[in-house]
């Protein structure tokens, strides 16, 4: 098997087919991350329950399938708890998983359980919990979390969001409905929504955060992830923000179906999406296995000039892998100049703050540069816009909408813009105003495209700072 695209630090599986990330739960000193898998075939099919753990959220042990499907269907994504109460009746602090089956496109919300640290799973008797609702159709994705004196359930309908509550599990009622065409985008079904609040920047003050997938709609074109800033009450969520605003997690095309952390032990808010787009995703390069994730991202809130919005930060644990590579500070870049000097790399963290001057147009990384191939973060400092461009970033034949630009505003008006940006092999995630905005996207260069550039255009730029890591890889040899 080749490695040439597989990641270096990202979570993929052995081999195979992945795709969203399931049951994302912290149980005695372990992150679980299940996920959807088709072990026989490097293509989307019938879905399995892929399972890892680590003790990190960096270094992850595969261990064996969760779930199999059988003659009620396959299973679909869910998520998972820990019954600290033994509400259930499996046992005090029984992982309990939810998920859907999936049967002819009849989808009901079903519960496996473990009482051996999640090594083992047996599928509830009882099944299915909440049947599906006919003449529905899409109805799937369970996200479950213990709220006030009950579990509380957020789960996609269509175009809409359901809630449900249950004292055990096993019985539940329905308790309110969001979207409906009436908030969000309103193009593609809504798919793998996740319900948690947050606190605002340093203070006391909470709002709810609601995470929803769309199919298809998304701002770089197919799947995107939107989300909603509220309240959750009596049952039912409820956005502060107009009907006609759309706010999107992250700009870029490959950054799917997220889903966060239960029981983070340091009470963070830690969330890992599917670095992938269904526009093309049966159809990208494969050596062996498709799928990765996105690296974890610790979430919070924060007040901007157009209100609060979601920040997403690489977790600090990531700095466990970096080496030094290449510094610079207080220098000022002309155009025409190469700050990084024909440097090499394929897996990469590059951190800068760069101050731009009045007459500065633009500034640019070229990344896994050669030949013809590069990919390209350009930013724009006359209208305020980042941009990533992967239209000649290697191959890319394989769809028509995958060579492409893909742009964000900037949150910021400062003259110093402040970047992170990891480089793995077969991807791009950038962080930029500390987080607030984000691009992630697919590449798929040569072996032998390895060139880092920086440059300005139209005017000069001064480097307050610019550190490049090569960061270890995290595979088991």
């Amino acid at each position: 098997m080749s490695d040439l695209h597989r990641p270096a630090f990202h979570f993929t599986p052995t081999a195979q087919w992945m795709n969203d990330p399931n049951g994302m739960v912290f149980f005695d000193g372990e992150y679980h991350l299940f996920y959807q898998y088709h072990p026989q075939s490097d293509v989307w099919g019938p879905m399995h329950w892929g399972h890892a753990v680590s003790t990190d959220l960096i270094h992850w042990q595969h261990l064996p399938i969760a779930l199999y499907p059988d003659e009620h269907g396959m299973i679909f994504s869910g998520s998972a708890v820990v019954d600290v109460n033994n509400t259930a009746g499996f046992g005090k602090n029984a992982l309990v998983a939810i998920f859907t089956y999936n049967h002819d496109y009849k989808e009901s919300q079903n519960l496996a359980y473990s009482t051996d640290r999640g090594r083992t799973w047996t599928k509830y008797a009882g099944n299915p919990v909440i049947p599906h609702p006919v003449p529905v159709r899409d109805f799937r994705d369970p996200k479950v979390f213990w709220h006030e004196d009950h579990w509380a359930m957020s789960l996609a309908a269509g175009n809409s969001v359901e809630f449900f509550s249950s004292p055990d599990l096993k019985n539940w009622e329905q308790t309110g409905v969001f979207g409906g065409g009436e908030y969000g985008s309103p193009v593609g079904v809504w798919e793998t929504p996740d319900l948690f609040k947050l606190k605002v920047g340093l203070t006391a003050e909470t709002r709810w955060v609601l995470t929803v997938g769309v199919g298809n709609g998304g701002p770089a074109g197919g799947s995107g992830t939107q989300y909603f800033i509220g309240d959750f009450n009596s049952g039912t969520f409820a956005s502060e923000n107009p009907k006609e605003t759309i706010l999107w997690a992250d700009h870029g095309a490959d950054y799917y179906a997220p889903q966060s952390w239960s029981n983070e032990p340091n009470d963070r808010r830690i969330m890992l999406g599917w670095m992938n787009n269904w526009q093309y995703a049966r159809e990208i390069p494969s050596d062996g296995q498709r799928g990765a994730m996105s690296i974890p991202r610790e979430l919070s809130l924060v007040e901007t000039k157009d209100g609060l919005r979601l920040r997403h930060q690489p977790i600090p644990e990531l700095r466990s892998l970096r080496n030094e590579f290449f510094h610079c500070q207080d220098r000022h870049v002309s155009p025409g100049e190469d700050a990084l000097d024909g440097l090499q790399a394929d897996v990469v963290e590059i951190e800068a703050q760069i101050q731009i001057q009045p007459s500065t147009e633009s500034f640019c990384f070229h990344l896994r540069k050669g030949g013809e191939e590069r990919t390209t973060l350009r930013v724009d400092a006359r209208n305020h816009e980042i941009t990533l461009d992967r239209s000649h970033s290697g191959q890319s034949g394989f769809h028509e909408n995958f060579p492409a630009v893909h742009a964000a505003a900037l949150n910021t008006e400062q003259d110093t813009i402040q970047l992170r940006i990891f480089l793995d092999r077969c991807s791009v995630e950038v962080f930029a105003d500390h987080g607030l905005t984000c691009l992630s996207d697919l590449i798929y260069p040569s072996a032998e495209s390895l060139g880092l550039e920086f440059f300005t255009e139209g005017g000069g730029v001064h480097i307050r700072s610019l550190n490049v890591y090569r960061l270890a890889g995290t595979k088991t040899p």
